[in-house]
């Protein structure tokens, strides 16, 4: 069997699996934030933490809960890793310093998981385990509460309550997270990925020296790390590692751990707004987006440019033989059309144009399907934004799913999407300017810059991947991609649970002929459009400046 044919089965078979969840996982999720019962042990945890789960919260209440939470959540993962080197299980680890610290706990809280360190070297097992692992749950649940908030503002008429951000937290960690996570870890576990608190140890001797590994509760990480789109490794080889990522199987399994909860989420959005269309007119525009990059990453790392790439099938350098081009490809493109970050192999390695399809799959704001909630709540602004647009051509008062689109909400929507590419193009231009950033690049000219450009679309679209060579592990680039990764994520937060509330306080408005019809394969082909022209405009003199440069020198 050839590579191709091997890599086309591949995409052939996880299509079909996610197929299979698509439909029972998207009506669980819906009745899980849709019911008024509370189970025992969410009860136990609301009386912990004094909260009343049956309060309904307008948008500024909702939004102080998702602030307080995370900050909290920022404030006890940095003092962990501070104290790593008086807590037990550390391995002999010490503590982190304090710009590095401050990176991780931004990183991990804002579902980004972006590593400037060595896991296996630098963290112990109570961080990985009691602070990365639990931030891998809470995080990807707080982006879960934050779309169907939103969606609730679509759904609801003439109130401004969004639901209970406390009550949304806990459900989805508790009803959907956990149980799916209990059951994907036992499937790693069967594929041979490692689960246990071993201690450093040798696993051979080699000329010059002997080799040490540390063992580590990897497969219930690995687990949550792809099923909550956070990324981050147990391993400084994260899934490219053979102790989290070891047979094709595992591979196949993880990208659909990625994949299934963001593409069910848009059977969730139409069966809680009570129009399954809408959430299949959503499903197909992502569908869209996400086949059409994995051609294209397919094609530009299969296709053959001189002796070396024919005697290895393709652009075999930095990918594992393990898993191939075709293995490696599709999970290049799911990791960072989500904000997973997660990677089975180096990046930075890829062909000029396939890293630039990677980066551009950030760019677009990770929504084809996106991150866990992230995606749904970012693929919804779009939505907004095309119907504007369309209301544009046709000169009559946009509508979507029966709200009138005016000023406030389309001023909200154009900020959500205006503030990830400001940071990501004024950063970069600060460290290309400063003298000191650039020593961090590993290669000059346009793959150097690529380096730079990457890192920030990674930190503030909160993807958390990495080009490979640039060492990041500076003052500089620890302190301002962990800036960039809280705005990223916090900022447009804001402006979402703004929007739902603006949404959910509006009479419903009658359809009527002249309604477009956003349940059509002609919007559909529309939200396209928008987002890739959107983005296009953008981003192209940066890329062009980068990836595009580099592949046309080629």
């Amino acid at each position: 069997m050839s590579p191709v044919t091997a890599g086309v089965l591949q995409l052939l078979a996880l299509v079909a699996a996610l197929a299979l969840a698509y439909r029972p996982l998207g009506d669980h999720m819906a009745r899980v934030y849709s019911s008024e019962k509370h189970y025992r042990p969410e009860k136990w945890i609301y009386k912990a933490i004094g909260a009343n789960p049956s309060a309904e919260m307008r948008w500024p209440a909702y939004l102080r809960g998702v602030l307080a939470f995370s900050a909290v959540s920022v404030l006890f993962l940095y003092a962990l890793q501070r104290l790593q080197g008086s807590l037990p299980g550390s391995l002999g680890f010490v503590s982190i310093d304090p710009d590095q610290a401050f990176n991780t706990a931004a990183s991990f809280v804002a579902n980004t998981n972006w590593q400037s360190y060595y896991g296996e070297q630098a963290m112990g097992h109570v961080v990985q385990t009691g602070g990365l692992a639990v931030q891998n749950f809470v995080s990807a649940a707080v982006g879960m509460a934050v779309a169907v908030a939103l969606v609730r503002g679509f759904a609801r008429s003439r109130t401004g309550e969004l639901g209970n951000f406390w009550s949304d937290l806990v459900r989805g960690t508790v009803r959907i997270l956990l149980p799916i996570s209990v059951i994907g870890a036992l499937v790693l576990v069967a594929c041979g990925v490692i689960q246990n608190f071993a201690g450093i140890h040798e696993v051979g001797q080699f000329t010059g020296g002997s080799q040490q590994w540390n063992g580590g509760a990897v497969a219930s990480q690995e687990v949550i790390k792809e099923l909550g789109t956070n990324g981050g490794g147990y391993f400084n080889a994260n899934s490219a590692h053979p102790f989290e990522n070891p047979t094709p199987f595992s591979n196949l399994f993880e990208i659909f751990l990625i994949l299934v909860i963001p593409f069910a989420l848009t059977r969730t959005f139409g069966r809680m707004v009570g129009n399954l269309r809408q959430g299949y007119a959503i499903l197909a525009t992502t569908a869209t987006i996400w086949l059409g990059f994995t051609a294209l990453m397919m094609w530009t790392e299969f296709a053959h440019h001189g002796p070396a790439f024919d005697i290895a099938g393709g652009a075999m350098e930095g990918k594992e033989t393990r898993f191939g081009i075709g293995g490696s490809s599709v999970f290049a493109v799911a990791t960072t059309l989500t904000s997973t970050g997660a990677v089975n192999s180096f990046h930075s390695s890829y062909t000029g144009f396939g890293g630039g399809i990677a980066m551009l799959g950030m760019q677009l704001g990770e929504i084809a399907p996106g991150g866990v909630g992230s995606g749904l709540y970012g693929m919804l602004i779009m939505a907004i934004i095309a119907v504007f647009i369309a209301g544009l051509m046709v000169g009559r008062t946009p509508e979507y799913l029966g709200k009138k689109i005016g000023t406030r909400q389309i001023k909200l929507a154009a900020c959500y999407i205006l503030i990830t590419p400001a940071l990501v193009l004024c950063f970069t231009a600060a460290a290309m300017a400063l003298p000191t950033p650039g020593d961090s690049m590993a290669n000059p000219g346009a793959h150097g810059f690529s380096e730079v450009l990457y890192a920030y679309t990674s930190g503030a679209n909160n993807n958390g991947s990495a080009f490979a060579g640039l060492n990041a592990d500076t003052q500089w680039f620890n302190s301002t991609l962990g800036i960039a990764m809280l705005l990223g994520r916090f900022l447009p937060i804001v402006f979402v649970l703004a929007l739902a509330g603006s949404l959910a306080e509006q009479r419903p408005v009658p359809e009527t002929a002249g309604t477009l019809r956003t349940d059509k394969p002609l919007y559909a082909g529309l939200l396209v459009g928008t987002i890739v022209i959107i983005t296009g405009l953008t981003y192209f003199p940066a890329l062009a400046l980068g990836p595009l440069a580099e592949g046309l020198a080629s």
